[in-house]
């Protein structure tokens, strides 16, 4: 089964319909580099509105398909989710690569800000930016 098949499938399962808009959006995510824009998915699929490619990206992280990369000019980015479970984004500087981990340690510092704020904490996510090893050889 195709990455797109398995997709469309999922979408209806959750209840979503499968338009042709958003098959285009899901293709064009799938034939995009590793982190991808708004901007890059509309460009592949010019006839289909800028909404709908709006809509379909949020729809799609909300079903963690695509994870959001915030970079750190502050540019948000998208990519396939290719860790299944809670992750974060290492971003190198350099060369824009991204990485992922889960070890985070954030879930003892929510439980603490959760008790003494009393908010119900629902989730975070966390971006660490720096050099890859790659880009440490090449600028030392």
């Amino acid at each position: 089964m195709s990455s797109a098949h398995r997709i469309g499938s999922l979408l209806t399962t959750e209840g979503h319909r499968l338009t042709t808009g958003r098959r285009a959006v899901v293709e064009a995510a799938l034939a995009s580099d590793d982190l991808f824009s708004v901007a890059d998915v509309q460009r592949l699929v010019p006839r289909i509105g800028r909404a709908t490619v709006f809509r379909t990206m949020r729809l799609l992280v909300d079903l963690d398909l695509v994870c959001r990369v915030r970079l750190e000019d502050g540019s948000l980015r998208y990519r396939l989710r290719v860790a299944p479970e809670h992750h974060h984004h290492l971003v190198c500087t350099g060369c824009g690569s991204v990485e992922d981990f889960s070890d985070c340690g954030v879930d003892a510092v929510s439980k603490t800000l959760a008790g003494r704020t009393k908010y119900e904490i629902q989730g975070h996510r966390l971006e660490l930016y720096g050099l890859c090893p790659t880009c440490c050889v090449s600028s030392g």
